[in-house]
């Protein structure tokens, strides 16, 4: 059976209890508290030096970290991962930009926001990640404006990649208002079959 070292709060980890999900992988989940440092112990540093979840441990024992390159793994050879080489190149594209442009600012405010407030010495940091987040919703927006999903007008794991952090955006104090095919993507994401909570271990 798969193993999955996560923090249930992670979009990062969403992403990957999702395509599991979707998948029908039986998997047991192994609780990592990332606020406690438990991905800094030298028992999980032994199993991913970058001391990052999620980590995916397969059931012959390999392991494989960073959350869009599990997901690339699971999807393939099922309906979440174009056939077609341009748009598997399409869905590769999309999923950098996720973690280059998007996780970094949306993320990472959300996380500062939630855990521990944002302090006089962050602020400004804060609001220099909130325009580079705003510069990504943007670039979504304008992507989505004539599509229904990101690749191939289908529901891939880029939609799933794009998902876990935008749709809990407003916790990080982002305002989707202005972004209405992004809201709309969302609400079309949300009513897939199959689709997995944010909270779903």
């Amino acid at each position: 059976m798969h193993r999955l070292y996560d923090y249930l709060d992670s979009g990062n980890g969403y992403k990957v209890r999702h395509i599991l999900r979707r998948c029908g992988i039986p998997y047991r989940l192994v609780p990592v508290d990332i606020l406690r440092g438990e991905s800094r112990t030298p028992e999980f540093l032994a199993k991913n030096p970058n001391g990052r979840i999620p980590l995916l441990e397969l059931p012959d024992g390999r392991l494989l970290a960073e959350s869009n390159a599990i997901l690339f793994h699971l999807a393939e050879g099922t309906r979440y991962l174009p056939g077609d080489p341009f748009e598997r190149a399409l869905v590769l594209q999309w999923l950098f930009f996720e973690q280059y442009s998007h996780e970094p600012n949306i993320a990472t405010v959300r996380f500062w926001v939630r855990h521990g407030g944002v302090d006089d010495d962050k602020r400004a940091l804060v609001e220099l990640k909130r325009r580079q987040g705003y510069a990504a919703l943007a670039v979504m927006e304008t992507h989505l404006a004539s599509r229904k999903f990101f690749v191939a007008e289908t529901f891939t794991i880029t939609d799933i990649a794009l998902y876990a952090y935008t749709h809990v955006a407003h916790e990080g104090g982002f305002d989707l208002s202005p972004y209405p095919a992004v809201r709309a993507w969302l609400d079309r994401c949300t009513a897939e079959p199959g689709h997995v909570t944010m909270a779903a271990a």
